[in-house]
């Protein structure tokens, strides 16, 4: 089973449950697909036993083929390619790699080259096999690096993913292919307004989801009107609470020195199974 945690905003809270919910389950792997700021690896703090390089392809020109057409940059819908009359400009940044301005070439001229984008690492932490990607500082393309922590993937485990923040490329394509969802909000008039964007993605996307509420007690109860209203599972609530707070501030998940919350994890995890 894969299970996304996920919110339509940063900052609430995915985790904090995803974490805590990969400690209080068994035979879990935990990727971390916030690629462009993974924080995961703080609370688990892993033993990193393999790092993956990831790359993309870009064009490369023959300019002794090249005659200078421009088709290949009339058919780049993302603006990567610019053609002068003796000169070839490739933004790499701006490719997506898909090789086909190499395609509609009719000179041949073009082939592919690897560029680095980013890492991913690999390694345990404790009885959870963790995976994460960092994407190299400057890159604005998060999905090639999220792409290559989901090819680690262990089909006999339980999956947790840690999602990115937002309903944009790398979070659809981090959700992509769950078997569930669980989205993390806070009870605040921000929270609800992200919330119902991140709803739209999944009912879009026909994963099935249910709600987390993080920090409950700091604002109204307009999140669990919403929920009542649509008729999404609200799955737990996790209290505005100093002990958590403080673990948090030092990296450490609460289910470790709170262990009552493990039961309450599992009960979540039960009722995702069903």
């Amino acid at each position: 089973m894969i299970i996304s945690v996920a919110s339509g905003k940063g900052g609430t809270g995915k985790t904090t449950v995803a974490t805590n919910m990969a400690l209080s389950l068994k035979n879990v792997q935990l990727l971390d697909c916030d690629v462009e700021e993974p924080n995961a690896h703080i609370f688990l703090k892993p033993e990193i036993k393999k790092q993956m390089p990831v790359c993309t392809s870009v064009p490369k020109f023959d300019e002794t083929r090249c005659d200078y057409c421009g088709k290949c940059a009339e058919f780049c819908e993302f603006n990567a390619l610019a053609v002068f009359k003796n000169k070839i400009m490739v933004l790499p940044e701006l490719c997506h790699g898909c090789g086909g301005c190499s395609i509609v070439c009719p000179k041949n001229a073009i082939a592919e080259e690897n560029r680095g984008v980013g890492v991913v690492k690999k390694g345990v932490a404790g009885d959870i096999e963790f995976v994460y990607g960092e994407l190299n500082i400057g890159e604005p393309m998060a999905v090639p690096v999220i792409r290559g922590v989901k090819n680690e993937i262990d089909d006999d485990k339980t999956v947790i993913i840690d999602v990115p923040p937002g309903t944009s490329c790398p979070v659809i394509a981090s959700v992509y292919g769950s078997d569930y969802c669980i989205l993390v909000t806070e009870p605040t008039p921000f929270g609800l307004h992200d919330i119902k964007l991140a709803v739209e993605v999944l009912m879009k996307m026909r994963i099935p989801f249910g709600v987390i509420i993080n920090c409950d007690g700091i604002g109204d109860q307009k999140v669990r009107e919403y929920c009542k209203t649509e008729n999404i599972p609200i799955l737990l609530t996790i209290p505005m609470d100093r002990r958590i707070a403080e673990l948090y501030s030092r990296g450490v998940p609460f289910v470790l020195e709170m262990p009552g919350w493990k039961n309450e994890f599992l009960d979540v995890f039960e009722h995702i199974k069903k």
